[in-house]
């Protein structure tokens, strides 16, 4: 296992998709990028609170807490070869075409390659202000981080496809919601971070060009076997069909037996 800054990072979401050329963190509308370049803010004396031994073997990352893990954790240390930049992406909100969304409060790393050559993209949530914030300060606070940390490696122990929780880092800086609470960041980990909302912020905008080079992107990338088909984006679609009905299947399913428990177990 290595110290995170001995880690390999590859390049290839920033080198090969649009960029925002603007480097700072105002918010703002974004044109013609899939993501901006952004830097975490520090954030107060980070401690670590937990770390997942399994989810840091993925990476063959030492789980050893030490002041640099919960630093670069934190977003407040960028180690070599980490390019962190915010996801640009368009979507729906309260039922209504809300446009630009992307990454408001969370910031990917890098991605990391380990010795097998799976690839794993390293991602903060809670480590400060993107251009995507619109009016929010790019904070976690360590009570939903927490519940985040476990949803995530319950679902994964349940057979679920999910993020995979690597860390949670808690500060006491104070980070005002319905009422004061300290701060947390949450690094999670997932073979890709790019969603739906993705595609949806170029279809809006009838950026035709832009949105054949994310599908190649993607398909190159994760589904090369839609490749070889007749129409390998009509593929590609049917694959992500079939794959998140399978996802929703399994929430489902693990809701029932949940509420199926909840009964036996409930006194009469």
């Amino acid at each position: 296992m290595l110290p995170l800054d001995q880690l390999r990072f590859a390049r290839r979401f920033v080198d090969e998709l649009p960029g925002d050329p603007r480097t700072d963190a105002r918010v703002r509308e974004v044109v013609g990028a899939c993501f901006s370049r952004v830097t975490p803010t520090p954030v107060r004396a980070p401690e670590l609170v937990a770390v997942v031994p399994e989810v840091a073997a993925l990476l063959e990352l030492s789980p050893a807490p030490t002041p640099a893990l919960a630093a670069a954790l934190a977003g407040n240390a960028v180690v070599p070869g980490m390019v962190p930049y915010a996801a640009c992406y368009g979507g729906h909100q309260f039922g209504t075409w809300a446009g630009q969304l992307g990454d408001g409060r969370a910031i990917t790393l890098g991605e990391v390659v380990n010795g097998a050559g799976e690839r794993w993209e390293l991602q903060l949530k809670g480590a400060g202000a993107t251009p995507y914030s619109r009016t929010a300060d790019g904070r976690a606070v360590l009570r939903s981080s927490i519940r985040e940390f476990l949803c995530s490696e319950a679902m994964a122990a349940l057979g679920i496809p999910t993020t995979r929780a690597l860390s949670v880092v808690g500060s006491h800086a104070p980070v005002r919601r319905e009422a004061i609470e300290t701060a947390a960041v949450v690094a999670r980990l997932a073979p890709s971070f790019i969603r739906f909302g993705s595609f949806e912020h170029w279809a809006a905008r009838n950026k035709h060009a832009e949105l054949r080079q994310l599908a190649d992107y993607v398909i190159d990338r994760f589904r090369p076997a839609c490749r070889e088909a007749a129409n390998p984006y009509a593929a590609l679609l049917a694959d992500v069909g079939r794959r998140t009905g399978e996802t929703i299947a399994k929430w489902q399913a693990e809701i029932g037996r949940a509420s199926c428990r909840e009964r036996v177990s409930s006194p009469v």
